[in-house]
C-alpha cells in the first residue's frame, strides 16, 4: 500500500471513531431527557462506528503496517432539539459516505485493488446507514410536537435489537 492511501485510511479511522463519539454525545442527550429507546439506538450506533474504525485498523495491520492513530475532535455536547439531532446524524452519515467514496476512488487511482475490495463493504454499509438516518428523521418530522407519538417511537427503539 502506498503512503497516500495509508495516510487516508488512518484518517478514516479517526473519522469512524469521531462518529462513535458523536453518537455517544447524542445518546447522552436522550438519556437525560429521558428517552431511553433513542439513547439505546444511538449507543448501538456508537458501537457500530467503533467497529467500523476497528475494521480499518485491522486491515492496516493485515497489510503489515502500523496504525497511526490521530486525535479525535470533541463532538458537540449540547443540542437544541430532537429533530436537530436526527438532522445532524443524517448529515454526518452523508459526510462519511463522501469520505468512503474518496477512499475507494483513491484506491482505484493507486491500483490497490485489495483495498478497493475491502472498501466495498463500507460502501454497502453506508447505503444502510443513510437510509436509517433518513427514516429516523422522517419519523421525527412526521410526528411533529405529538408527545404521545414520540413516546411510542422511543418505546419501539427500546424493543429493537
Amino acid at each position: 500500500m502506498n503512503d497516500k492511501l495509508y495516510k487516508a485510511l488512518n484518517e478514516q479511522i479517526k473519522h469512524e471513531f469521531f462518529s462513535s463519539y458523536l453518537y455517544l454525545a447524542m445518546a447522552s442527550y436522550f438519556e437525560n431527557i429521558p428517552l431511553d429507546g433513542f439513547a439505546k439506538w444511538f449507543r448501538r450506533q456508537a458501537d457500530e462506528e467503533h467497529e467500523h474504525g476497528m475494521k480499518i485498523y485491522n486491515y492496516i495491520i493485515d497489510r503489515n503496517l502500523n496504525v497511526n492513530l490521530q486525535a479525535i475532535d470533541k463532538p458537540p455536547s449540547t443540542f437544541n432539539s430532537i429533530e436537530e439531532i436526527f438532522e445532524m446524524a443524517l448529515a454526518h452519515e452523508r459526510k462519511v459516505t463522501h469520505w468512503i467514496h474518496q477512499l475507494y476512488e483513491l484506491a482505484g487511482e493507486e491500483k490497490d485493488y485489495a483495498t478497493q475490495v475491502f472498501l466495498q463493504w463500507f460502501i454497502t454499509e453506508q447505503v444502510e446507514e443513510e437510509k436509517n438516518a433518513q427514516d429516523n428523521l422522517d419519523r421525527i418530522k412526521l410526528i411533529g410536537d405529538d408527545k404521545a407519538a414520540l413516546f411510542v417511537i422511543d418505546q419501539n427503539y427500546m424493543k429493537a435489537d
